[in-house]
């Protein structure tokens, strides 16, 4: 999937390739099927946190009823309802060097434990990922606070607080290994940032601005938007 829409394009690195050369023969090797070795792993840690202005009960009833609002919210990525709490999201294409993906991955929105939210990925079924795993584990909690600038009539604002790890393995073909490993490392941690990044914003918003329409309250434009980002660690 490909959609036109401005806020949902292709993530495109802009590092050149020069020392890796093509021929006729090299051809094949871009195929899926043309994959060497163990899949190599990019993975990022993230935490940020959005403004909704109403009390702890009302922003967890509105978490709760998220098969109201989940699919609107995330568009223009394609949506596909799996059971009570399952959905199956397509991200958007991204790539380097020629060698693109578009990922597709199941996430549970999980009943709260204790005032956590949790979500993680789940099969999508009849589906086989191509040459990509996907493990999405994040964690939203409540946070209630007084409404200072008193945008809200009922006088408080809750604060949702979300931490993401996100570790993504990627099977690549034999042509991309040709390149140094190092490039190949910091390019993909480089593009899983600015997915995320973009895809969080876009969908912070959404949901902000959707929740606070249910209740009839304005957004403020001004609000706050906290963004702590970071690239968590280990290579394999």
């Amino acid at each position: 999937m490909l959609s036109r829409n401005s806020e949902y394009q292709s993530f495109e690195t802009t590092e050149a390739a020069s020392s890796v050369t093509s021929s006729p023969a090299d051809v094949e090797d871009t195929s899926l099927e043309a994959t060497v070795g163990t899949p190599t792993r990019f993975h990022g840690c993230y935490h940020d946190s959005m403004e909704m202005y109403a009390p702890v009960p009302i922003v967890a009833e509105y978490l709760n009823s998220h098969a109201s609002w989940f699919s609107r919210c995330a568009e223009p990525m394609k949506v596909e309802v799996l059971g009570e709490n399952g959905y199956a999201l397509v991200i958007g294409r991204f790539g380097a060097f020629g060698y693109e993906v578009e990922p597709k991955i199941g996430l549970e929105l999980l009943p709260p434990e204790e005032g956590v939210y949790r979500i993680r990925t789940i099969p999508i079924p009849d589906y086989q990922s191509p040459g990509y795993d996907v493990d999405y584990r994040s964690a939203l909690q409540l946070l209630e606070n007084p409404a200072n600038d008193a945008v809200s009539d009922l006088g408080k604002m809750t604060l949702v607080i979300w931490e993401l790890d996100l570790k993504v393995y990627i099977h690549f073909p034999k042509f991309i290994h040709r390149l140094p490993k190092s490039l190949i490392q910091s390019t993909g941690d480089r593009l899983l940032n600015q997915i995320v990044r973009q895809v969080s914003r876009r969908l912070t918003r959404k949901v902000q601005e959707d929740f606070h329409q249910s209740l009839g309250i304005q957004f403020p434009a001004n609000s706050k938007k906290k963004h702590s980002w970071h690239r968590g660690g280990s290579r394999e």
